[in-house]
């Protein structure tokens, strides 16, 4: 049995841009590149942190996964069988172990149904109980597991605070005991206070049911808590990944390095970073040949506008997509 649960290999996503105001006035066909040939690996177990900023591919990247989104290329390799040659059908018996926490617990959850009928929806869809007894008892258990108790099954999401909320999301993505989650920005609309009970609760739920994750999320620190490896991605490519410990401590890529540098310190007496990256975001619509930090990094050289560079192995375990290191 190989050691990785899941293996993204070339993973691509482009969405042509035929009817939008600056396609017809162009009169063309403009591509967004939103995931671009992607690879990573995630051994059972463990959590990869993957992290960049908004509109990266991130979420993307876990709709794809999951087959929310249908891939344009690549494979997406479950237990060792590529789910993109799945039928709907199979798809949706291996849903089973792969299960979403998605963003916003505000809009994830049905405001017009209970919670008893929102964490035994799953029971039914996957005939894993047969009868209202056990739902309702597997319900109160999942709701057990995640620190709420049996006066809330009856209630509706407008009577929850937004952590509560995303408690019971998560008990409802345990409901049918996957093998993998992937929480897609999961913490973000919360409260840092509430924030940390809910990353907490995500490594309790680990330890205590053999749990994998992708935590997607923008947020360093958050990442830096919950992650065992870090891939890093900057428009729709991952141009850094390895353990936790050497992306923080020892990043290689200039993008690691002026993400690292943009994060806020404490300290009121300490030096501001200075900015290694200048000008804008590349945008992911045709984006020219080449590295796509390109333009802003302070270390391109004339081949890095021509060639885009592929990751490669640094260190033991440490991969860096870039032509200069």
């Amino acid at each position: 049995m190989s050691e990785y649960l899941l293996e993204a290999r070339n993973l691509t996503k482009h969405f042509l841009l035929d009817n939008d105001t600056v396609s017809r006035l162009a009169g063309k066909t403009r591509t967004l590149k939103a995931v671009d040939g992607i690879d990573f690996k995630v051994k059972r177990g463990e959590t990869l942190g993957l992290v960049g900023e908004s509109g990266c591919g991130k979420s993307t990247t876990a709709r794809l996964i999951t087959r929310l989104v249908e891939p344009t290329a690549g494979e997406v390799l479950f237990k060792g069988e590529n789910l993109l040659t799945l039928s709907h059908k199979e798809m949706q018996k291996t849903r089973k172990s792969i299960q979403l926490v998605f963003q916003d617990p505000y809009s994830s959850l049905n405001p017009r149904k209970t919670i008893m009928q929102i964490l035994s929806r799953p029971l039914e869809v996957h005939n894993l109980a047969h009868n209202w007894v056990e739902k309702r008892k597997r319900v109160l258990e999942l709701l057990n597991l995640v620190g709420l108790g049996e006066e809330h099954v009856d209630r509706y999401p407008h009577e929850f605070s937004g952590g509560q909320r995303q408690r019971i999301a998560i008990a409802r993505a345990l409901a049918v005991d996957p093998e993998l989650i992937i929480g897609d920005e999961p913490v973000s609309a919360l409260d840092v206070s509430i924030q940390a009970q809910v990353l907490n609760l995500f490594r309790e739920l680990q330890e205590k049911l053999s749990l994998t994750y992708i935590f997607i999320a923008h947020d360093l620190s958050v990442i830096r808590h919950i992650s065992d490896r870090v891939a890093v991605m900057y428009v729709g490519k991952i141009v850094e990944t390895g353990d936790v410990t050497d992306i923080f401590n020892a990043p290689k890529h200039p993008y690691t390095k002026a993400l690292l540098d943009a994060v806020p310190d404490a300290d009121p007496l300490s030096k501001p970073p200075v900015l290694t990256l200048k000008g804008e975001v590349a945008t992911p619509i045709d984006p020219p040949p080449g590295c796509r930090l390109c333009n802003r990094c302070p270390i391109a050289t004339p081949q890095c506008s021509v060639d885009m560079p592929e990751l490669m192995e640094v260190e033991k375990g440490h991969y860096v997509a870039c032509h200069n290191l």
